[in-house]
Parts: C-alpha cells; sequence; structure tokens
C-alpha cells in the first residue's frame, strides 16, 4: 500500500451553533411555535374531598432537576414529560417507590380499556355487585348490592367519582377476584415497561408492596392517552350523577378547564397527589405529582408546574426525514462522498430559547467503506445544550454506493480519486 491509504475514524463535525446556526438550517426547516362541586360522603385511605388536613408526608430535600435549572416544588414527588417527544423536563425523585393511593386506577383503568378493544368487554354489558365491593370504603360511586351495573357507567364512577367500589366491581367481572385482576395489574406493568411499580389491589387502598413511582404514572398516562384515544374523554368529565348522588371531579385541573384528563389520589402515606394532561396548540405535557399537603396545595401546585411547562419548552422540527444534514467520504466507492439524511423528522423539546445556546454535529464513521447502501445507518445528528444530556438521531445514507472496479481501485490508490458525487 502507498500514501493514499485512508485512516478510518470515528468523527465528529459541528454542523450548526446558536442562533446564527440556527438561521442556517434549510428553509423547509419547521420552526418552534409557543404554545365543585364534590361529594359531601368524607372518605378514609384515599380522596377525602376538598379538606385541607395535612398529609404525613413532607417534601424531599432538593428542589427539582430541569434542563433549565432546578426549581423548587413542594412535591415530594414529581415528573412531567413531553407526550409528543417523551422528554422529561422535570423530575423529583421520580424513580422512587411512593404510594399511589388513587392514581393506581390509571392501571385498573389500562386494563379495562384493553379488555374492551380486544372485545372480552363491553359497554353495556352489566357486572354483578358483589358484597366486597358494596362494602368498601374510601371514596365511592355507591353501587347497590346485589344489582348489576353497567361496564360504562362503572367507568365513570371509577374515574369521575374516583369510586373504589366501582374499581373492584369491574376486577371481579374480569378476573374473577381481586387479586387475580392485581396479577394481571403486574403483568401489564412488566409488558409497559413499568420498572418501579407492583400492584396488591385495583383501587391504591394502603397495603404493603403496593407502590408505583412518578415517572411510571406518567409512562402509564401517556399510555392511556396514545393506546385508547377513543375512552381517553372519561377522564374529561366534570362531575357524574348515580344513584341519585352527584359527585364531581376531584381533578381541579379538570373542573378549570387547564386539563382535559386524568386522575388525582389521596392516602395518608402518600399525602396528595395528580396526574394530569393538557394539549394547547397541539403540544401535549403529561404531569404526576405527589406527596403535597392538601387538595388546595396538589391543585395550585399542579397549575403552577402545568404552566411552567409549556411557558419554558418549545416542540421543534430541526430536521425532516430524508432531508440532508452533512456528505460523508466514500473509500473506494464510484462516487466521492455520500450524503447523510435524517431517518425520520427530527423533533425534539427544547428550553425556550435554545437557538442561543444550541450546538450541533455529527458523529460519524469517516469514511464510509463502499459498497453503501441507501438507509444503512452511517452516524448520528447529535444535539448539545447547556444543562442537557446529549441527544442523539440516527443519520443514514441517502443513496446507494457501488464499490469501485479493479481499475477504478487502482486509479484510486495512484491518486485519482471518483467523482465527487453522484
Amino acid at each position: 500500500m502507498n500514501d493514499h491509504r485512508q485512516h478510518f475514524c470515528q468523527t465528529r463535525r459541528a454542523l450548526l451553533c446558536g442562533a446564527a446556526g440556527f438561521a442556517a438550517l434549510p428553509a423547509h426547516a419547521a420552526h418552534p411555535h409557543k404554545a365543585h362541586h364534590h361529594g359531601a360522603h368524607k372518605t378514609d385511605g384515599d380522596e377525602d374531598g376538598e379538606s385541607d388536613d395535612k398529609a404525613a408526608g413532607t417534601p424531599s430535600a432538593g428542589p427539582a432537576t430541569t434542563p433549565v435549572g432546578p426549581l423548587d416544588t413542594v412535591a415530594r414527588w414529581a415528573c412531567i414529560v413531553d407526550f409528543n417527544t417523551g422528554a422529561t423536563l422535570l423530575e423529583k425523585a421520580a424513580d422512587e417507590r411512593m404510594a399511589p393511593s388513587s392514581l393506581t386506577k390509571l392501571m385498573t383503568a389500562y386494563l379495562v380499556f384493553t379488555m374492551l378493544k380486544v372485545g372480552r368487554l363491553s359497554m353495556t354489558q352489566s357486572l354483578p355487585v358483589s358484597e366486597k365491593a358494596w362494602r368498601m370504603q374510601g371514596s365511592k360511586m355507591f353501587v347497590p348490592l346485589g344489582e348489576s351495573v353497567p361496564v360504562d357507567q362503572l367507568i365513570e364512577g371509577m374515574l369521575i367519582q374516583s369510586g373504589n367500589d366501582a374499581c373492584i366491581v369491574l376486577a371481579e367481572g374480569i378476573a374473577g377476584s381481586e387479586d387475580q385482576f392485581a396479577a394481571l395489574m403486574n403483568q401489564e406493568a412488566t409488558r409497559l415497561g413499568l420498572t418501579n411499580s407492583h400492584f396488591v389491589n385495583c383501587t391504591g387502598w394502603p397495603a404493603d408492596n403496593h407502590y408505583m413511582s412518578a415517572r411510571d404514572v406518567t409512562t402509564l398516562a401517556v399510555h392511556l392517552i396514545r393506546d385508547f384515544p377513543e375512552y381517553y374523554h372519561f377522564f374529561g368529565a366534570k362531575d357524574y350523577t348515580f344513584s341519585k348522588i352527584h359527585q364531581g371531579n376531584r381533578n381541579v385541573l379538570v373542573d378549570k378547564g387547564l386539563a382535559d384528563g386524568l386522575k388525582t389520589g389521596h392516602t395518608e402515606a402518600g399525602g396528595y397527589g395528580l396526574c394530569a394532561s393538557s394539549d394547547r396548540n397541539g403540544n401535549r405535557i403529561v404531569m404526576t405529582i405527589n406527596g403535597t399537603a392538601s387538595s388546595n396545595e396538589r391543585a395550585h401546585e399542579g397549575e403552577r408546574l402545568l404552566g411552567w411547562a409549556f411557558m419554558n419548552f418549545d416542540n421543534v422540527t430541526v430536521f425532516r426525514k430524508g432531508q440532508e444534514v452533512d456528505r460523508v467520504p466514500v473509500w473506494m466507492g464510484e462516487v466521492r462522498d455520500v450524503p447523510l439524511v435524517a431517518a425520520r423528522d427530527v423533533v425534539l423539546t427544547l428550553p425556550h430559547g435554545w437557538q442561543q445556546r444550541s450546538h450541533f454535529g455529527v458523529d460519524c464513521q469517516s469514511p464510509a467503506i463502499a459498497p453503501v447502501r441507501a438507509g444503512q445507518s452511517l452516524g448520528s445528528l447529535v444535539l448539545s445544550n447547556p444543562g442537557m444530556p446529549d441527544i442523539r438521531v440516527a443519520l443514514v445514507a441517502g443513496r446507494n454506493v457501488a464499490k469501485l472496479g479493479l481499475v477504478g481501485r487502482a486509479l484510486a490508490r495512484l491518486g485519482h480519486p471518483p467523482a465527487a458525487h453522484g
């Protein structure tokens, strides 16, 4: 071999930096858009209306972590994500096990919706009320002993009135017993990747070894919204009347029109918790907080953090699928280089004002070795932003590049490279 031998190495090329770099993006790259009444029956061990009695939990030390710096919150556990990109916007003890209270009912709802979707359950089907369900304490829809209740009404009682009795009727109707239903909940938690969750019952009633993490609750809420859009409306109803007993949705953010679902919860061990989601101009945020000291504090902190998330982050389409990002040399190819293109639309959730702070680069093996196939993975687009972990997106070859023939390879070694572009 002679001095024209190529050196194969991993390289990073800086592409775009700061506001000037963003201005250099192709014109077709998209730019960011900015985005009552409660039942009078006081409950025990779950929701307890609008009482301001202090919960046992106190906020854990230290602020929440966010891409824009630390943020104080009175919540003991918290996790906020962007629904469309999956980016974590805020976390505080997000993977720590906590008493989930009625946030448990999100998993009960997930299984009920699954059974509806596969046809093993129907909305008009009626399920019998057992003595166990009828005697269940805590928040209730007041199902009648010895009678049957339609599934759609049980869902409303479970999600609007947070009815523990409704959950048990559904669990027994689906699995035969609450214990068997809890086993299904744990199987589904494993399938969904909820790594810090274990269920003993379908209601969130306090029990040893019954726990979730704030991140798991948020992940489950994302699955509910994405997997069952046809049933999501149940979470957004503001009130429900059953057996002439009228009760309001305990989620104050829903009542105020600031969120379109999902669920609240309260136990002494877990404090007051909330999982909520809102869509503003096509940008959806999903938030879980738990361990606040009162229902009022839960509502105020939920409203504050949800507003903060929408105010501080943009969803940005940086590159479109198939758009050329860079070019990489090809060793012994029929053309000198090959375009690197985005394998998918690159949509990122970034702090407001990110253009002044962001740096784009490409990590790739250079040169690529012929033959190269269109769609072959050749590297990554890397976005660096102060205070955030690097975001990496796959880049692929934008076309086929055949290997030079024998004569072409000989000429290349003699210093006569192929044409610059195909």
